[in-house]
């Protein structure tokens, strides 16, 4: 079977489903494959990469005329025209908000696979085009609000004087949010973020984040995605909205619900009582923007100085990566749907995956696909709860200083009858307990591992010691030396065995 690759139709685009790697990853799969002339131009994809990868490059009725079109963006009406019938089509179709398209697209007889449906399971992630361009577009979202911010992300103190860091805000943890939390913490600046699944707070903070915290009831989600929130929600969210946006430098709002338009979350209000010099980088502008003012494609300037950024295509300014993810991803759907790796799309109904692309197949409307459940879904909770433990009660005041005195009365009486020399040995025994409790219980329980790799050496020193008492005519002493041997013995290669394991966590492949 042939797959062709044709130049966008979009005004403006600059992606191109294939590059000349991906591509000979396809041939690899068994299938022909011809790429339109110019069509990798914007992408850094010129005519001679492919032709020197062995990929054919033709024209455009070369290409819709293949047993399976591929391309970034849904097709138009007459491209829809130019399939054959028993076609197969793959893109990102938006087909919950675009049933016209799926329409069309039954009409022509032709099998659809929308590449924006994929479903957000672990097994169908090397497929996700939204995570890719969302994680693209939310570093350049960061990127694109540093240029309009015409200062610096991070503090200085300098001889000058002190410059304070950027205080940035984002709205959604998803993909796109993380990225742009990430890109931000890296140049510097001060991260906050929030989003209505509770679950994200972790990879937020692991990014560099703050969460915001917000009192209400929150579900975790089930399909990977934000859910609508209730009026409750929206209620107690507003003020967090109003307080944060105002303090912050730099908004940045990624909030989506598929297949509906974008949630309006900072409003006319908040947005006039912004920083003067304040940026605002909605990354839903696409679906009718979550900021008020917000114009598609547009860069807006309110007359309280906030700028409000409605670029739609910010994975194409980076266009030459984000094209290379989108291949990848296009490869890793190949791969699913050719089981024999002989060049003939096979398609399994039984599959979630595939269910959940097919939008149309073979004039048939599929969509929409069954419900999946993600692992993101918590488990049931047990039936019931074991009965919480009895903590033991603590050490009083007055039990504490009996053990105080109680040591200084044992401290005393061997240093007054014991035969020299061994109130000085005991007198070192005590002083190295004190100074041992106070010093290791206050180290933090993260540096507990290499604390115990560092008594390693304490440890020989105790073999050593107990090694040239061994020798003693005395029994008891030669008891306490072998056994001092065996518990120092256990101590050094336990510290080791506890290093080694702990220095194969930073080593790669681990």
């Amino acid at each position: 079977m042939r797959i062709g690759i044709p130049r966008e139709s979009k005004a403006g685009e600059t992606l191109v489903a294939a590059t000349a790697k991906t591509a000979t990853q396809l041939q690899g799969l068994g299938y022909d494959v011809v790429v339109e002339s110019g069509a990798g131009a914007l992408a850094d994809q010129a005519d001679e990469a492919f032709a020197d990868a062995g990929v054919t490059v033709g024209s455009a009725d070369d290409v819709w005329s293949s047993d399976i079109v591929v391309k970034i963006n849904a097709p138009s009406a007459d491209e829809i025209g130019r399939l054959r019938a028993g076609a197969t089509i793959i893109s990102m179709m938006a087909p919950a908000r675009s049933p016209e398209l799926v329409e069309q697209l039954a009409a022509q007889g032709v099998t659809a696979l929308a590449m924006d449906a994929v479903p957000r399971i672990s097994r169908a992630q090397s497929m996700d085009v939204l995570s890719s361009m969302a994680n693209v577009a939310g570093y350049r979202a960061v990127v694109e609000a540093a240029h309009e911010f015409g200062r610096m992300f991070t503090g200085q103190v300098t001889a000058a004087g002190k410059m304070p860091p950027a205080r940035v805000f984002v709205i959604g943890g998803g993909v796109a949010g993380l990225a742009a939390i990430g890109a931000a913490a890296a140049m510097g600046a001060v991260v906050r973020a929030f989003d209505v699944r509770p679950e994200v707070a972790e990879q937020v903070e692991s990014l560099g984040g703050t969460f915001v915290e917000v009192d209400f009831e929150s579900e975790v989600s089930t399909d990977g995605y934000a859910k609508e929130m209730t009026a409750e929600q929206e209620a107690a969210t507003a003020a967090m909205y109003d307080e944060e946006a105002r303090n912050a430098d730099i908004v940045i709002s990624t909030a989506l619900i598929p297949g509906r338009p974008a949630p309006r979350l900072v409003h006319e209000g908040t947005v006039a009582g912004m920083k003067p010099g304040s940026v605002v980088v909605d990354m839903a502008a696409a679906n009718g923007g979550n900021v008020a003012g917000t114009e598609a494609d547009q860069r807006v300037v309110t007359e309280h100085g906030v700028t409000i950024l409605g670029y739609t295509d910010l994975a194409g300014r980076l266009a030459a990566q984000t094209s290379q993810l989108f291949g990848t991803n296009i490869v890793n759907l190949f791969k699913l749907i050719t089981p024999e790796k002989d060049g003939v799309l096979t398609l399994d109904m039984d599959d979630v995956v595939q269910r959940g692309v097919t939008v149309v197949q073979d004039g048939s409307v599929m969509w929409p696909p069954p419900a999946v459940t993600v692992s993101a879904t918590p488990q049931a909770a047990p039936a019931a709860a074991p009965a919480p433990k009895e903590p033991k009660p603590a050490l009083t005041a007055r039990g504490k200083m009996a053990v105080v005195l109680g040591a200084i009365a044992l401290f005393w009486l061997v240093n007054a009858t014991a035969p020299d020399p061994i109130p000085q040995h005991f007198t070192v025994l005590m002083l190295s307990i004190v100074i041992g409790y106070y010093v290791i219980g206050k180290v933090a329980h993260a540096l507990h591992t290499p604390l115990m790799s560092v008594t390693n050496a304490i440890s020989g020193v105790v073999v050593v010691g107990a090694l040239v008492q061994v020798a003693s005519d005395d029994n008891l002493i030669r008891i306490m030396s072998t056994v001092a041997i065996l518990l120092a013995s256990i101590n050094i290669f336990g510290g080791f065995a506890v290093t080694r394991r702990m220095l194969a966590m930073f080593s790669k492949g681990a």
